[in-house]
């Protein structure tokens, strides 16, 4: 861990914690924040809030939210930025956190993101699910130069994709969410799946299965071969099949395949990492350097439960001690909710005020 020397730069942004990761941790995390009293910001590698919950499952029902019988990831995203309005944390996504520096002879530190931001910060909760996620791309040579006009890793625009011959590739729940949400959009949609088994609800495969009966889409089980793509323009997709070779007349390839965890940076800044995850002491979930804390899926500890509840519980404790480093000759005297009367003029008073995003 190096140190960096005391920030003197106007645009330092000067806050009691930055949370990096803004999916559900680590955006009740900002509630619970503003709750006991700490300013925070939350830094995301992802264009969108909601972390592996968005990208990987949006739809898909979760029924284990304390008090919530059942709700999609989407919903529950939004309640928990509804959650966070009164105190409006700043969001900034698309920021990778490269470097945290102890800044010299202070307890403080110094963050740094990919995109130039600069935090001067008590504290930092990483939240960061399984670190930052990168799609796994389509490991043909003609395809980086089609991404982002013919070959996608997510759907971001559906209307994009209207009245075009689509592939969508992959066999976990995204891809054969994405194949059938298209049906009535796209002129054709082709699902393209290396084995006749998939990673999907089953309640979603037999949905797949009646659509493909029906003649609403089309299911390839085979490998991509080759994308044929004269003058940067895709034309077709090659697959190879145990039967024959199938050339798939295509303007598009969104290729679903999941996201690969990659803790980049992070396993540089000297925490005690263990087989992709960092270790933390249970009693505040304190990772070895103190004032750097590890929350959700990204902490380990013994009999860790890899679950949204357990996050939420692992960051509440862990705000708890990092104000003893933002406030250190401030002793924090715990009121429950219902009794804070400041607390319920700030939710109650201020429900339009809305977190900000850059």
């Amino acid at each position: 861990m190096s140190e960096a020397a005391a920030p003197s730069d106007e645009s330092v942004l000067h806050t009691d914690v930055v949370i990096i990761g803004a999916g559900p941790v680590g955006l009740f995390a900002a509630f619970e924040a503003g709750v006991i009293g700490l300013s925070c910001h939350i830094v995301d590698a992802l264009e969108q809030v909601g972390g592996q919950c968005i990208e990987l499952y949006p739809d898909k029902p979760i029924f284990d939210i304390p008090a919530v019988p059942v709700c999609t990831a989407h919903q529950l995203i939004d309640r928990l930025m509804e959650q966070c309005k009164p105190f409006a944390p700043p969001i900034h996504l698309g920021h990778r956190v490269m470097r945290v520096e102890r800044v010299a002879d202070t307890p403080r530190w110094r963050v740094t993101t990919d995109r130039g931001l600069v935090f001067d910060t008590a504290a930092v909760l990483l939240s960061a699910g399984n670190g930052a996620f990168v799609p796994q791309r389509v490991g043909l040579p003609e395809a980086q130069a089609l991404e982002g006009r013919s070959v996608h890793y997510a759907v971001r625009k559906r209307a994009m994709f209207e009245g075009q011959r689509v592939v969508v590739a992959g066999g976990g729940d995204s891809a054969l969410d994405w194949a059938l949400a298209l049906r009535g959009h796209a002129r054709h949609i082709t699902l393209v799946h290396r084995r006749n088994a998939f990673r999907s609800a089953d309640a979603t495969v037999q949905e797949m299965k009646r659509a493909v009966a029906a003649g609403q889409m089309e299911l390839v089980v085979g490998t991509i071969a080759r994308l044929n793509a004269p003058d940067g323009v895709l034309q077709s997709i090659d697959v190879k099949t145990l039967s024959a070779d199938a050339t798939l007349p295509a303007d598009h390839l969104i290729a679903l395949y999941g996201l690969v965890a990659d803790l980049g940076p992070i396993a540089e800044w000297g925490l005690d990492v263990r087989v992709g995850r960092v270790n933390v002491d249970t009693s505040y979930y304190e990772t070895s350097v103190p004032g750097i804390f590890a929350v959700g899926d990204i902490a380990t500890y013994p009999n860790k439960q890899k679950l949204i509840l357990s996050g939420f519980h692992e960051a509440s404790l862990a705000l708890r001690k990092a104000y003893s480093y933002a406030f250190p000759d401030k002793k924090r005297v715990h009121v429950h909710s219902s009794y804070d009367t400041g607390l319920s003029e700030r939710i109650l008073g201020t429900s339009t005020t809305e977190p900000a995003h850059s």
